[in-house]
């Protein structure tokens, strides 16, 4: 086995922040799946676990009728996103995901489908990638550069 090291220069590009009109943007498309109503009932799942009906439609303050929480609930166990086991006449309802597994899956699927449109250039994207962690938070290109090094290192001990 022959190990082949790869140097790979990105320039940093500074890319203008604009919206295609009709086009979305990544945490739109997320809005796309799943409701208002929705998100704001994974919110308070992920913050409690295990909830029945009646426990969301109190943490609403009864502000929302008890019949929308239920088929809201049953609306995302049918995507998903919960879990669902019966108790006597009632559900009880826990995240099938979590918070941070859902933004994972999204961003994977966001950056997967830009890299699939240029399988011949990906160096723009990665440069956009840096980019927007740089602006986020400088800090975050060290840990950045930690988690590539501990990705070479896993792809060398399958090997």
């Amino acid at each position: 086995m022959t190990l082949h090291r790869i140097s790979v220069n990105i320039v940093p590009m500074k890319i203008p922040s604009l919206k295609l009109r009709g086009f979305k943007q990544p945490r739109e498309v997320l809005g796309m799946a799943f409701g208002k109503l929705e998100r704001e009932v994974m919110d308070a799942v992920w913050q409690r676990g295990e909830v029945s009906v009646r426990d969301i439609y109190r943490a609403f303050d009864e502000r929302i009728a008890y019949t929308t929480v239920m088929t809201t609930l049953s609306r995302l166990h049918m995507k998903g996103m919960l879990e669902r086991r019966r108790d006597g006449k009632a559900f009880y309802y826990s995240p099938s995901i979590s918070a941070e597994e859902l933004n994972q899956v999204v961003a994977k699927d966001v950056i997967g489908g830009l890299l699939d449109r240029r399988k011949n250039d990906a160096e723009p994207v990665l440069a956009c990638i840096i980019d927007a962690v740089t602006d986020h938070d400088r800090g975050l290109l060290d840990e950045l550069d930690r988690l590539v090094k501990e990705k070479r290192k896993e792809l060398l001990n399958k090997d």
